[in-house]
């Protein structure tokens, strides 16, 4: 196999992960113009994550591909400034075209629609901060937080299908927010295991939580009342976003209904699990998300 379709093979790798969100990333009802920049994008996105959580394929192929030593692969900050600088040279950098093949496909995308660097530069941002911060004080923290790892990429999809406007973007926020913390809702033990946690200290404090209660195989009586808790705020969320799908049409509002039903039917899940999240993620089946996705549709308040 040549270096070049080595290296085919590899970004693939990195979009397949696609099949295991909580949410459809590009289905195959969009036009296919929309179905690549979305996936570009994901790309990009999914990269940068597993840059920061040290989930990158073994081999530091990615580190080469940026232009450092295969060491340099465990080295998450310096990975994440050469991944910077790749992502520079999409926007035209001087020293040439991007050097990874995920960053190569997504430089037609990023030209056509008119892309700024802004959405992008706040998730690697997000997991350069994951390499600081590993608690957070406050929700209004986590908050702060969900503004570079997850907004970012509801603003590129309301950019990407010609959507965007101040009061979607307020919407997006919302449910790409209700997503992030959903995620960590399901990922607890994950995360502590990677020395993370994202639920605020403050609510621990306040449901009578340590972190050696969320070190246990189950979780006891404390720790699913704080996640119950932490729901209910991600549900509200969703709900306070889901008038977004109303303000649009055709297909672009069945993509955003999925957005929000795979959340609400991340959300059922961890309820479904009696707010037990340490076991393992919870996670909605194929029905339930359609399920969900369908009673977005029936009840999105319509504009225009």
């Amino acid at each position: 196999m040549s270096p070049a379709a080595a290296d085919a093979v590899h970004a693939r790798a990195t979009l397949g992960k696609a099949a295991a969100e909580n949410f459809p990333v590009a289905p195959s009802f969009l036009p296919r113009a929309w179905r690549e920049g979305l996936m570009a994008v994901y790309g990009y996105a999914r990269l940068v994550d597993d840059i920061g959580d040290g989930d990158l394929a073994p081999g530091g192929r990615d580190a080469v591909l940026l232009g450092l030593d295969p060491a340099a692969v465990d080295d998450r900050l310096a990975m994440l400034d050469a991944f910077e600088a790749d992502l520079l040279r999409v926007f035209g950098g001087t020293d040439g075209p991007p050097r990874h093949p995920l960053l190569l496909a997504l430089q037609p995308v990023v030209r056509t629609h008119g892309l700024t660097p802004e959405p992008f530069l706040g998730l690697i941002e997000a997991n350069r901060q994951d390499q600081r911060v590993t608690r957070y004080e406050t929700y209004g923290d986590l908050l702060g937080y969900c503004e570079l790892s997850a907004n970012p990429v509801g603003r590129l999809v309301l950019s990407l299908t010609g959507a965007s406007s101040p009061e979607r973007i307020r919407r997006s926020d919302a449910v790409c927010t209700a997503l992030q913390i959903a995620e960590h809702l399901q990922d607890v033990a994950e995360d502590l295991g990677r020395d993370r946690i994202y639920l605020p200290a403050q609510d621990m404090r306040r449901f009578h939580t340590t972190e050696a209660d969320l070190e246990a195989p189950t979780a006891g009586a404390s720790v699913r009342a704080l996640i119950a808790f932490e729901t209910e705020r991600a549900r509200d969320l969703l709900n306070e976003g889901t008038p977004l799908v109303g303000s649009v049409h055709g297909r672009l509002r069945l993509l955003l209904a999925g957005f929000v039903g795979g959340g609400r039917a991340a959300l059922r899940a961890v309820t479904a699990a009696g707010f037990d999240v340490l076991p393992g993620p919870p996670k909605p089946t194929k029905s339930g998300l359609l399920r969900e996705v369908a009673a977005v549709l029936r009840t999105a308040p319509r504009k225009g």
